[in-house]
């Protein structure tokens, strides 16, 4: 198994990451890239950014549904090439 396909078996398992937590736990080298790479495989991938009590704001990765706009937009840009 791939470190992406690791990464993408926890977002699907329900866990939510960080950037740091997917390079240190899996051995990625660039979470941000692993992430684009999911998304560009067509799995819908959020950000959610979370601000702590010190006012320090991280990026937690979820896999969610797209919205129909989403899934508009895709139809569209298909459509366009």
């Amino acid at each position: 198994m791939t470190k992406t396909e690791k990464v993408l078996t926890a977002l699907q398992s329900g866990e939510t990451l960080t950037g740091k937590q997917i390079e240190s736990r899996f051995g990625v080298g660039n979470a941000r890239a692993t992430v684009s790479d999911l998304r560009m495989k067509g799995f819908a991938i959020y950000a959610n950014p979370r601000t702590n009590s010190k006012g320090e704001t991280k990026s937690f990765y979820r896999l969610g549904t797209p919205s129909r706009e989403v899934v508009a937009a895709g139809y569209r840009a298909l459509a366009a090439a």
